[in-house]
């Protein structure tokens, strides 16, 4: 049995054959598809529901999802515990009242399963039950809410041990005491995180693992020190863990923006809060695992820094070149030193993880929220009027940009004013509904009496975040090029133009297209209308400020594929780009304007200083496989991670991808079920993308040197 690899070296093979076989299952959706069948419980039986309070209704939910969902217990599973209820695919409670779901999901936060290892959820329960001596009515209502979850955990708890016992089944053993209790073995913990990740999910949240070795890696050295396990063991059990992560994949998949948008990132590696390396060998046996299997449903991050030993680099290598977009690195570094500016402790910041895709938070002490919106349509629309009547006129570049600026500025209040609403003399998200499973697992919840999104965790974080930012900047640079230094054309011709898109106009169209040069070929000219552009967008964000206000708004750069939905709302672009055309992802270059390989589009990226985009920002590098073959691909892989260190980037993000594959995968779907593709935060596997978000991986820019 062999597993797709983009690139001519086979994945090893070190796990048994049965293994193998659960794996091959999973992927090609036969549990999903199952979930699927089964995809709620139904409410419609209580009386007077519609006049219950949102929290009573939420607390119904839980506790009839852990009474009626399904058992799964898979033939030869190392972990037991599943999210059978097939409609929190969609991020909804799984309990639906008149055939409609009355809750979403959470996503975009990691949680605190470090508290649930090594002390327990009773430990949480206790918690609980000594605060209510002092709550007040509405901290009331949000305590007994989380101590619903506990004992609704329970109870689905008791069905699978009892089901479990039944079958005789070694995870019995286990399952016992975890994850209620403290995990005293490395068995126990790796049960214990799926327990509790899987109820989560269960119940319609999204939740990101975070730092699995610093999790698990003293359980397993403590294991292993004393002959309890061995590696071979260990590898075994955590690859199924990692296969039941696959459990949402269906057999058919409606194409959309891939099947693996769940959010359930994973961080391997770098230093601890006291400054030690966390690197063991979770650390490695989770690489092993991805290596061997083309499991993408768990993002993994590696932290780098200037002393990263250059085993765990090349191992890194190693499993990036067969492709799938599954391992990402971060500059550690340089991350630390960003979240330390903004005002995070030392020991905090060092502790880093995700929201489940690379924007970083605290993991387990964060409500995390982004915004993202498109900085060109401010450009092209607000600024040059395009989609009006107005005609603007502009005598330098200078008061053009100063008004782009200003722009800037009121899109970033505004959105920042729509994120956020006022309780009394508080500040909180928007976002507001009941979601007592993760508000227990979230660090000051229970002290406070307070839920996720009501100042329950120790920060509540809203991130703006610039999107389109290489395309505005190709754009400035354009219009200061042909406009006001080459005078090329005038300011209303060109505006005629781009309201004609670029019909009537061929010959300036392909001078700005193929004789200017763009951000992403390390050209420092062009490269600084995008790196200003960013600089600035960080200094507007830092000065916002509201009365009274504690929510941190930490500057970041993103797209997330939202590129697909802007273009029918662009007009076209200075820089030879016709109106709805599908432009830049993140802080990558826009396709086709980078033509000096990879390491001058990681130039281009790191001349932005990334320290000020606190929440983060990614470069998507698409790798050739030719460059990848053998000990040399390796060696260049490494390369390109070490430099991306040192020139101080933020989020690298590489991909091995053949485009005839991709091709030919859109031909044929069936022969390529489980062929992965980086998509933007997230994995999927590229048969379940439509046309196109297809489009959009194979149009981006292969570097082939």
């Amino acid at each position: 049995m062999e597993f797709y690899s983009a690139c001519e070296n086979k994945r090893p093979v070190r796990l048994k054959e049965s293994t193998r076989q659960f794996a091959y299952e999973s992927l090609h959706g036969k549990y999903g598809t199952q979930a699927m069948r089964y995809g709620c419980v139904h409410m419609d039986d209580i009386d007077n529901w519609r006049e219950l309070s949102d929290q009573r209704k939420y607390n119904l939910m839980i506790r009839r999802i852990a009474e009626e969902a399904p058992l799964r217990i898979c033939e030869g599973e190392t972990v037991s515990g599943a999210a059978t209820l097939g409609k929190a695919i969609l991020h909804v409670v799984p309990a639906f009242f008149g055939n409609e779901p009355v809750f979403w999901g959470v996503s975009h936060l990691t949680v605190d399963f470090h508290t649930v290892l090594y002390k327990g959820i009773d430990y949480l329960n206790g918690r609980i039950l000594s605060r209510l001596k002092s709550a007040d009515d509405t901290q009331r209502v949000q305590l007994t809410g989380m101590q619903n979850v506990v004992e609704s955990m329970h109870i689905f708890h008791d069905r699978y041990l009892a089901e479990l016992k039944k079958l005789g089944s070694e995870n019995y053993k286990y399952l016992q005491n975890v994850p209620f209790k403290k995990a005293t073995c490395f068995r126990e913990a790796v049960q214990s995180l799926w327990f509790t990740f899987a109820f989560l999910r269960l119940c319609g949240n999204w939740p990101g693992i975070g730092r699995i070795d610093e999790l698990l890696g003293p359980f397993l050295k403590k294991d292993l020190n004393s002959g309890l396990i061995t590696l071979n063991e260990a590898r075994e059990l955590l690859a199924g863990m990692f296969i039941k992560g696959c459990e949402w994949i269906r057999e058919d998949t409606p194409s959309g923006s891939g099947d693996g948008q769940h959010y359930q990132n994973i961080v391997l590696g770098g230093i601890d809060k006291n400054g030690v390396e966390v690197t063991n060998e979770v650390t490695y046996l989770v690489l092993d695992i991805v290596e061997e299997l083309p499991i993408g449903d768990f993002p993994i991050t590696v932290r780098i820094n200037s002393a990263t030993d250059d085993r765990l680099k090349e191992k890194t290598a190693k499993v990036i070149r067969h492709g799938g977009g599954t391992v990402a690195v971060y500059n550690e570094e340089l991350i630390i030193r960003a979240l330390e500016k903004f005002g995070y402790e030392k020991s905090e910041a060092r502790g880093f993880a995700n929201d489940g895709c690379w924007e970083v938070q605290i993991p387990g002490q964060t409500c995390f929220t982004y915004v993202p919106f498109d900085s060109l349509q401010i450009l092209l629309n607000d600024v040059l009027k395009l989609n009006g009547e107005e005609n603007v006129r502009y005598e330098s570049f200078g008061k053009l940009y100063d008004d782009y600026l200003s722009a800037l500025k009121v899109k970033t209040e505004n959105i920042l004013l729509n994120a956020i609403r006022k309780d009394g003399a508080e500040w909180h998200p928007a976002t507001d509904y009941p979601c007592s499973a993760v508000s227990l697992f979230e660090r000051n919840c229970i002290e406070k009496g307070k839920n996720y999104f009501n100042g329950g965790p120790v920060y509540t974080v809203i991130s703006p975040h610039i999107g389109g930012a290489p395309d505005t900047g190709n754009s400035l640079y354009a219009i200061d090029k042909l406009v006001f230094k080459d005078k090329i054309i005038t300011f209303e011709e060109l505006a005629q133009n781009l309201r004609e898109n670029w019909q009537n106009n061929e010959i300036i169209r392909q001078y700005a297209t193929n004789r200017l040069v763009y951000y992403g070929n390390d050209n420092d000219e062009a490269d600084l209308y995008t790196v200003r552009l960013i600089e600035d967008f960080a200094e507007i964000v830092n000065k916002i400020k509201f009365d009274g206000c504690s929510i941190l708004f930490p500057p970041g750069i993103s797209t997330f594929g939202r590129q697909i939905e802007w273009a029918p709302l662009r007009s076209a672009a200075p820089f030879g780009r016709k109106r709805g055309e599908i432009l830049s992802n993140n802080a990558s270059p826009t396709p086709n304007t980078d033509f000096e390989g990879a390491t001058a589009a990681i130039s281009s990226y790191c001349k932005i200083n990334h320290e000020k985009q606190v929440s983060g920002s990614a470069l998507e590098v698409k790798l050739d496989p030719d460059t990848v073959k053998g000990d040399n691909g390796i060696t260049a892989i490494k390369n390109l991670i070490d430099g991306f260190i040192k020139k101080g980037g933020f989020f690298l993000q590489p991909d091995v991808i053949d485009n005839m594959k991709l091709i030919e995968a859109r031909r044929h779907p069936e022969r390529f079920k489980t062929l992965s593709v980086r998509v933007a935060g997230w994995n999927a596997r590229f048969v379940t993308l439509d046309k196109q978000w297809q489009d959009m991986i194979i149009e981006r820019t292969t570097y082939r040197k």
